[in-house]
């Protein structure tokens, strides 16, 4: 293939592919190159304008603002030097593979000059490229540039390869809600408005930003040193599972059983219904597919969804962790959906297990139509009046203790994660790509990333 264009005498120019990538590749370049210069500006701006405002404390003598102004101007100088750095996979020290997902895996892994300690996700460029998963990459990035507060997992670095991308990510102790779950059978009512309550404080503050998660999962809310939760996965790996990307669902009547991980069987009591879940679902957590029992019932048909599908999930997530698995799960996709469609009729509360009429209509109350869904209206606002969470300090829960304590005997203690024996603890690798097939890497510029307060500029 190549394409024409026309000299000034009129002669026709022909252009190879190669050439036109290469032309595409350097205006992309200097597009960014020069957009980050002036983002940067801003940024800077900003910055100082934020000390400016702290410095008006009437406290403060002038020796001290002086002081300030100075400890700023060191460390934007700092900040400077470690965005001109180059950083590579041979900056970190793998310790330990602790997740994994559809086209990549996390590892803990160690910083060789700091010795700082930090989870690092690693993705394949050539799947991303052949599953055509490059905006829910750039997505995931995106999200956790902008939000940078204390319900998101914070990310330090972005950078890239010619093989693999990779997010160097806090590491959180603690594992994540599936495999609390996965401990306990159920969670008391006590301990379920604690986790519900800060999910809620998660969700609403990425909706604040003008973000959807769209796949709210126990999987995807990790657990810090103290037992609090923080949000994660923006749609990097669960958005490259066909079976979360909207489409997959489109048509589930074509959905084969072996797409999904079979959930659990149908005619059960609630006890072997639990432990067909329970016995299942680590599997699923980790295959390469998936599972639509916590997906909200409009993002299953064509005309669109917006933010009140993730308090959908939250109601769902309630569900399972007071009955010990989800209220439409089945054994196969088909099942799922269709339960999932028809809400009305399958949304019930097995007797046998007990849980309280204010918890039942909480429930109730989120998984419904999505114009009148608990937190649809006001966010989390919708919540505070809300019976179920009489009591929650909604201001300064994070600062309290956790509901259930996360023991936690090191800074790289990785004793709430799953093993994975089979995943080798080097990072993978494949031949750089030769000739014209690495001009494609256009698509990934300006993944690289570096926060300005990265561990107080490590």
């Amino acid at each position: 293939m190549s394409s024409r264009t026309t000299d000034t005498d009129g002669s026709s120019i022909r252009f190879s592919d190669h050439t036109l990538d290469k032309a595409t590749k350097a205006k992309v370049t200097l597009e960014n190159y020069y957009s980050n210069l002036v983002t940067q500006y801003g940024e800077r701006k900003q910055r100082l304008a934020k000390l400016e405002a702290q410095l008006k404390d009437e406290s403060l003598t002038e020796t001290q603002r002086q002081e300030k102004r100075l400890q700023h101007a060191q460390k934007e100088t700092e900040y400077l030097r470690l965005k001109r750095l180059r950083l590579g996979v041979e900056d970190f020290e793998a310790l330990k593979v602790i997740g994994r997902g559809a086209f990549g895996e996390v590892r803990l892994v160690q910083k060789k000059d700091t010795g700082h300690v930090y989870a690092m996700k690693v993705l394949r460029k050539a799947d991303m490229l052949e599953k055509e998963q490059v905006a829910h990459v750039r997505a995931e990035r995106d999200v956790l540039v902008e939000a940078d507060h204390q319900w998101v997992v914070k990310m330090y670095y972005s950078f890239q390869d010619q093989v693999n991308l990779y997010l160097i990510m806090e590491f959180l102790p603690g594992g994540d809600m599936m495999t609390l779950l996965m401990k306990k059978d159920t969670l008391s009512e006590e301990c379920t408005q604690f986790y519900i309550s800060e999910t809620a404080l998660a969700i609403d503050s990425i909706h604040k930003l003008g973000f959807i998660h769209r796949d709210i999962k126990p999987d995807n809310l990790l657990l810090d040193a103290r037992g609090h939760l923080k949000l994660s996965d923006f749609g990097l790996c669960t958005g490259l599972k066909k079976s979360h990307r909207t489409d997959f669902y489109r048509d589930l009547s074509q959905a084969k059983p072996s797409d999904f991980i079979g959930t659990c069987a149908s005619p059960m009591d609630s006890k072997r219904r639990a432990e067909s879940w329970k016995r299942n679902r680590r599997a699923l957590a980790y295959s390469t597919v998936g599972t639509p029992d916590y997906i909200a019932p409009e993002v299953f048909l064509q005309t669109g969804y917006g933010p009140a599908c993730d308090w959908w999930s939250l109601g769902v997530i309630m569900y399972e962790m007071l009955m010990g698995y989800p209220p439409f799960c089945s054994d196969n996709p088909q099942d799922t959906y269709r339960k999932v469609m028809n809400w009305r009729e399958t949304l019930i509360f097995p007797p046998e297990i007990p849980i309280s009429e204010e918890a039942k209509e909480t429930i109730i109350n989120f998984c419904c139509e999505a114009d009148r869904r608990l937190g649809s209206q006001r966010g989390l606002e919708d919540l505070k009046s809300v019976p179920f969470f009489r009591g929650v300090d909604w201001e300064h829960i994070r600062e309290r203790p956790a509901a259930i304590p996360v023991e936690v005997r090191s800074i790289d203690d990785t004793s709430n994660f799953d093993e994975f024996p089979d995943v080798s603890l080097e990072i993978p690798s494949a031949p750089v790509p030769q000739g014209g097939e690495i001009s494609k890497d256009w698509v990934f510029i300006n993944y690289t990333y570096k926060r300005f307060e990265v561990r107080n500029l490590e």
